[in-house]
């Protein structure tokens, strides 16, 4: 099945000051040749030794987390059989540099062992990094991750924060869904998880459509790039991406942010207790809930409060840190009884 591609961001950018359309857009779009300019782009072009010697002239010695996998799994980072109890790789701490010898030792192997390090802050490891390797995010307090590996599979899974995913060195193929596809996508348990989200169940290489039947209609709604270094692609939050190392070495430098302020708790731990509180009610309660939901959180009439005084409104009204907090501590008390 062909699948449609990612748009490509029609409009003019600035690497140094990306557009705030694209950074607030509802839909994916990948900025081909966004960060060409990068000096480790220029690395990598010469080729995987002088991307290593680039990445090992800033490194500071801080060991990395590094997943390993057998060949069989075929890069595929994932559980280890169906009871969904362990996983099918091992985790060890490494230096970068050992990292870096491994993969270029692989490089020739027809089917290689994975090797995979995820999530790693940039700075905590490259110092500098990006002062040289600017993301032009503006204002925004982004958490900037380094992604390093061989030729590996990562399960379709959500992020909370919205996504700006550049490839620095070797291919990527990204496959992604909009978020009312988790139906379709049979997302496994909330924990344990191989990386901290729930994943996708499914293997996008040899998809089992008579278990997973509906993951065909995933596929009507699904788009695809694959891209190059200097390439970027934007993932708004909660969109679901199956992401692909397709060469030897492969780096992907990515930018975590939330439009909202810091002191704004997930949503996530309202969904881990919103299972805990509503989903085992009886029929009846759980249509009062729905109805009580609709009113108080998904309400987007501006005057629904407006039988109420201002000072009186509570959590009805705007929030700041300081309501944030105290609603907080409020919760906890009520979660320790």
């Amino acid at each position: 099945m062909t699948l449609r591609e990612v748009p490509a961001w029609p409009g003019a950018f600035d690497p140094d000051a990306l557009p705030e359309a694209l950074l607030t857009a509802d839909r994916p779009w990948v900025v081909r040749g966004a960060f060409a300019h990068w000096p480790v782009v220029q690395a990598a072009r010469q080729g995987d030794t002088a991307l290593a010697r680039y990445l090992m002239s800033g490194y500071n010695g801080v060991q990395v987390g590094l997943f390993q996998m057998a060949p069989e799994a075929r890069g595929r980072v994932f559980y280890a059989d169906d009871t969904l109890s362990s996983f099918n790789f091992s985790r060890h701490a490494a230096t970068l540099d050992q990292v870096l010898t491994g993969l270029l030792a692989l490089a020739e192997t027809p089917e290689p062992p994975a090797l995979y390090v995820g999530s790693t802050t940039v700075e905590a490891v490259l110092p500098g990094f990006m002062s040289a390797n600017g993301l032009g995010l503006g204002a925004r307090d982004a958490l900037v991750s380094l992604w390093l590996g061989n030729r590996t599979r990562i399960a379709a899974h959500y992020d909370l924060p919205d996504n700006l995913a550049v490839v620095a060195a070797g291919r990527r193929r990204f496959t992604v869904f909009p978020p009312e596809q988790i139906k379709n996508l049979y997302v496994g348990p909330l924990d344990p998880t191989p990386a901290g989200q729930p994943i996708s169940l499914v293997d996008f290489a040899a998809p089992d459509l008579d278990r997973f039947p509906r993951f065909a209609q995933a596929l009507d709604a699904a788009e695809v790039v694959e891209m190059a270094p200097g390439d970027a692609l934007f993932i708004p939050s909660m969109w679901f991406h199956h992401v692909e190392g397709l060469a030897p070495v492969n780096l992907l430098i990515n930018a975590w942010w939330r439009q909202t302020p810091e002191y704004v708790d997930s949503p996530l731990a309202t969904l881990r207790l919103a299972l805990m509180t509503l989903r085992d009610l009886p029929a009846k309660e759980k249509r009062i809930w729905q109805h009580h939901l609709q009113h108080f959180v998904f309400n987007d009439d501006a005057h629904a409060w407006d039988h109420i005084p201002e000072a009186a409104r509570g959590l009805l009204g705007p929030i700041d840190e300081t309501l944030s907090r105290q609603a907080r501590t409020q919760l906890l008390n009520q979660l320790k009884r």
